[in-house]
């Protein structure tokens, strides 16, 4: 008896259901076609971008296209410089980080450290109802009501300009860093705060030099989101941010986005075939591999700096 027991214990325990689960199965099953219908997207997107640029490519060399400071490919003559729809780009995206980074980290502190629970189950939907409208409405907003009080406040802009687009793109953007910054930050242990308020200091202290840090992966990762979106909008800056594509420092100027320029190219005004035709497909390829190469160097930040708590 015991070299029986002795032996049944030196094999290892194996827990298992007693018969097979096919309702699990299932839900396997589906969640892995969801995660293959996702990688078969982007594939999807890369061939059909990759044809029509690699025909653009032999037609226009890359050194003009990467480096070319002029843009004027539906016009005679044509010129493919891309660099003035990237910097219409940055640019844009620049003015609405400022924006939607500091005061979305600041509502998420708000929410997460200072709100009551009745304040937050109301503040917190009120807030993410910003994402919710259509961005179209956000690009008519910014050309009729936010350039002209630009103008009010003495600052002298057209009709179209940067600086309008980007505030505005920003706004629209704040429920995206707050939303996702605040989860991250209500992650943290409350252990952490508590041992910060034993040491006596005080809630500014604890929110800003004991949550944010813990929960910068989040924070980082929210900040990733809203540049994605950022540079991949479309509605705002072709209704207020113009279409002028030119290279320039003053946000008071018009310039025109790489998704501006594909929507407004790919209309159907341009014969299909064409050389302007084919630069929508290599644009919208300059614009994919810009926005992997952002977020594969965001995710190494933030597997560099993410917090585990056990």
């Amino acid at each position: 008896m015991e070299a029986r027991d002795a032996a049944l214990g030196a094999q290892p325990l194996r827990l298992r259901a007693e018969r097979r689960r096919y309702g699990e199965d299932v839900v396997k099953g589906v969640l892995a076609l969801c995660a293959l219908i996702s990688v078969a997207t982007t594939v999807g997107i890369v061939v059909a971008l990759l044809e029509p640029s690699i025909e653009f490519f032999r037609e226009v060399s890359p050194l003009d296209f990467f480096g070319g400071t002029e843009w004027a490919a539906t016009f005679t003559p044509a010129r493919f410089g891309v660099l003035p729809l990237v910097a219409g780009t940055l640019a844009v995206t620049a003015w609405a980080c400022l924006v939607c980074m500091p005061l979305g980290l600041g509502a998420a502190i708000f929410l997460s450290e200072y709100a009551g629970p009745r304040v937050r189950r109301i503040l917190k939907p009120a807030l993410e109802t910003l994402a919710g409208i259509p961005t179209v409405v956000y690009g008519f907003f910014a050309l009729t009501f936010f350039t002209p009080l630009l103008g009010d406040v003495g600052i002298e802009v057209g009709t179209f300009n940067v600086l309008s687009a980007g505030l505005v793109m920003g706004v629209m953007l704040i429920p995206t860093v707050a939303s996702i910054s605040e989860d991250a930050m209500a992650a943290v242990p409350q252990d952490l705060r508590d041992g910060a308020f034993g040491l006596g200091a005080s809630r500014l202290q604890v929110s800003t030099r004991i949550v944010v840090p813990a929960a910068i992966s989040g924070i980082v990762a929210s900040y990733v989101l809203a540049i994605s979106r950022a540079i991949g909008e479309t509605m705002i800056v072709l209704i207020a941010a113009g279409g002028i594509a030119q290279i320039t420092a003053d946000p008071r100027d018009p310039m025109q986005t790489m998704t501006a320029f594909i929507a407004a190219t790919g209309i159907g005004d341009v014969p299909t075939g064409s050389i302007a035709y084919k630069t929508i497909f290599a644009v919208g390829l300059t614009l994919f591999v810009f926005t992997l190469a952002m977020n594969v160097v965001a995710i190494r930040l933030v597997r560099k700096y993410r917090e585990i708590y056990e």
